[in-house]
């Protein structure tokens, strides 16, 4: 199944050949993202093992834990985007609670790093309720999809 928004095949040649360039740039941004996160692993392994080769040898301090932590759940998301594309490219289906999710791991990697020195109280708030509204979405969408499953 395809997207109906963007089908190959239309009555206008002009929309068609869009249509078609549209699918290439899409298909183009997913070859991107895989290459993003095959570079963002290397990065990972790259840092883990300078960290692990200076002295105090094979020890990583709080700082280094949630530098690490962070760019783990940055590829974690980046292979969530190339989802949300490849499904994009393949369905008619809008992924809804796949990029909900996706979301709520870019808020969880935030909180995770986060350093409350640097934060205002607004900021925190603001935060908190974007994970809030994400969460409840999230919820409500999985609620709609286990009713459409009955």
């Amino acid at each position: 199944m395809r997207h109906e928004e963007i089908p190959e095949e239309h009555s206008d040649p002009l929309i068609r050949f869009l249509h078609r360039a549209i699918r290439v740039a899409v298909k183009f941004l997913a070859v991107l993202m895989v290459l993003v996160i095959l570079w963002s692993i290397a990065d990972v392994v790259y840092v883990l093992y300078q960290k692990m080769h200076t002295p105090p040898y094979f020890l990583l301090d709080v700082g280094d834990i949630l530098e690490t932590f962070a760019a783990f759940m940055a590829v974690l998301i980046a292979i969530e985007i190339f989802t949300n594309i490849r499904l994009y490219l393949g369905t008619n289906i809008i992924p809804v609670q796949l990029v909900i999710a996706t979301a709520l791991m870019a808020v969880a990697r935030k909180v995770i790093v986060l350093d409350l020195k640097d934060v205002t109280a607004e900021q925190i708030v603001g935060l908190s309720l974007v994970t809030i509204a994400l969460g409840v979405s999230y919820w409500l969408v999985q609620v709609k999809n286990a009713e459409k499953a009955q």
